[in-house]
Parts: C-alpha cells; sequence; structure tokens
C-alpha cells in the first residue's frame, strides 16, 4: 500500500510539473500571437474577394513596392483577377524592365510585357541593405506562406505599432511592434487613414488597407487556391457518386446470392 502511494504521488507531482512547464512555455513567447481576423477566403468552399486582391495590388503598388518585391509574380498572373487584359498592359508598359544584351553587348530598358515578372525596387541585396540601414526589406511572394497563419499576421503587424512600453529600450532605427519576433522592427509604421485613394470608392482606412493588402499576398502566395477548391469539390462529387454506383451493383450482384432459399429433404 505505501509503495502504491507513493506511485501515486509522484504521477501526480509529475502532471503538475508538466502542467506549470506547458503554462510558463505558452507564456515565454517574445512576441504576441495574432488572432484569427476570419479572413473571407479561409472557408472550405470560399473563394478570394476579386476587389479585395485588385484593392491589395494598388496598396501594394502605392506603398509596399517602395521596399518590397515580389518577384515570383507576373504581370499576366493578375489578368482576370484583378485586371482585365487591356488595363495590365497598361500597367506592365509603365515599368522599366532592363533586358539584353542588344547587338553591341550592352543592357538595355523596354517596357513591361505581360510576360515580364513585377520588377522590385532594388537591383540586387546590396542596394537593399545599403538604403535601409543593413536590413534587406524581404521579398513578400510567399510570405502568407513563410510566417505561421501567415494572413493573420501580416494583418496584425500592420496594424499592430504602438509606443514601446516602460522599459523597453529599442536601438536607434528600430520600431515596437508587439506582433513582430522580439518586438523591435526595422519597418516603421506604413499605413495611415486616406493614405491611398481606391479606385472603387472604398474608404482607404488603416484596417481596410491591412486587410486588402493581406488578401492580396495570400493570392500571391497560392494564385491556385480557387482553382484547388474548385477541384476538390468535384472530386467529392465524383466519390459520391461513385460510392453510390458501388453501392447498388454490389446490392445487385449480390441479390441472387442474399435472397436465396435453402431447403433440407430428409
Amino acid at each position: 500500500m505505501l509503495n502504491r502511494a507513493y506511485v501515486s504521488a509522484a504521477v501526480c507531482g509529475m502532471g503538475v510539473a508538466m502542467g506549470k512547464w506547458d503554462g510558463m512555455s505558452s507564456c515565454s513567447d517574445d512576441h504576441i500571437p495574432a488572432r484569427s481576423y476570419g479572413f473571407p477566403f479561409e472557408g472550405n468552399l470560399s473563394s478570394y474577394d476579386a476587389m479585395s486582391i485588385r484593392r491589395g495590388f494598388q496598396v501594394y503598388r502605392q506603398i509596399c513596392a517602395s521596399c518590397h518585391s515580389i518577384n515570383k509574380i507576373s504581370f499576366r498572373q493578375l489578368v482576370g483577377v484583378t485586371h482585365t487584359e487591356k488595363q495590365m498592359k497598361a500597367i506592365a508598359e509603365s515599368y522599366d524592365i532592363v533586358d539584353g544584351p542588344d547587338e553591341t553587348g550592352e543592357m538595355f530598358e523596354r517596357p513591361g510585357k505581360l510576360s515580364d515578372t513585377i520588377p522590385g525596387p532594388y537591383r540586387n541585396e546590396e542596394e537593399g541593405r545599403a538604403a535601409n540601414n543593413g536590413s534587406l526589406p524581404p521579398d513578400l511572394s510567399l510570405m502568407v506562406k513563410a510566417r505561421h497563419d501567415g494572413v493573420n499576421y501580416i494583418y496584425a503587424l500592420l496594424t499592430g505599432y504602438v509606443d514601446p512600453p516602460a522599459g523597453k529600450n529599442l536601438l536607434p532605427g528600430l520600431h515596437y511592434n508587439p506582433y513582430f519576433t522580439g518586438g523591435a522592427i526595422s519597418m516603421a509604421k506604413q499605413l495611415e487613414d486616406g493614405q491611398v485613394e481606391y479606385e472603387d470608392g472604398t474608404i482607404a482606412s488603416e484596417a481596410q488597407m491591412a486587410k486588402d493588402v493581406a488578401s492580396f499576398l495570400a493570392w500571391t502566395a497560392e494564385p491556385e487556391h480557387d482553382q484547388r477548391k474548385f477541384a476538390g469539390m468535384k472530386m467529392m462529387f465524383g466519390l459520391m457518386v461513385a460510392i453510390g454506383l458501388t453501392a447498388f451493383y454490389k446490392r445487385f450482384r449480390w441479390s441472387v446470392v442474399k435472397t436465396r432459399k435453402i431447403s433440407y429433404v430428409k
């Protein structure tokens, strides 16, 4: 009896210790995890909001593109998503693309084409670091995939700038954002109410711009999102039909055996 009591006490002690450890580990993060903001495309049968993606592309072009690139996205991928082919050709031609070499071996600039990837603000990594005090602004093409709970993280980060708490000393050039790992981020607050004039007349509040650019970056990370869900729906429908036909065929083929009558004669 005494040994059994010791074992029970040891097990209870281990459970309490593990419970305390789990509690401490969940409270020891150096940033606040983003909560779910309920983006409409997160549902199993939901699709992207094309107008929100178009507004997000406008926010990216007018604000984010001064530092960040999306070099895995080409202009033609946006045709039929945010703009018509004619509109996107005009946008592409507004960019100067370095091409070449020409007949003399020199590089030259030309207007952009739909097949070009959207150019970034810097020619190379060194230029990007030199322009940002040594910090290299990351490419945003796959940022939603690169961060845990990416689309909610981006929204929380863009709207989460606050004054640092008492005792939190930041190095020069850093800004406090509790949603960023460590709380100190090189990027200053970028979004302000009314900073962009939306083409469709939507009020450009800070929250609206953060929502739209987060939706746009969700699309850049997964342009096939809607097609994937649609293919999944067709697959599930096909499987349901196949299961129904299989069940009917099974009953039909085995009906002779299952309905037979066996008589035993002396």
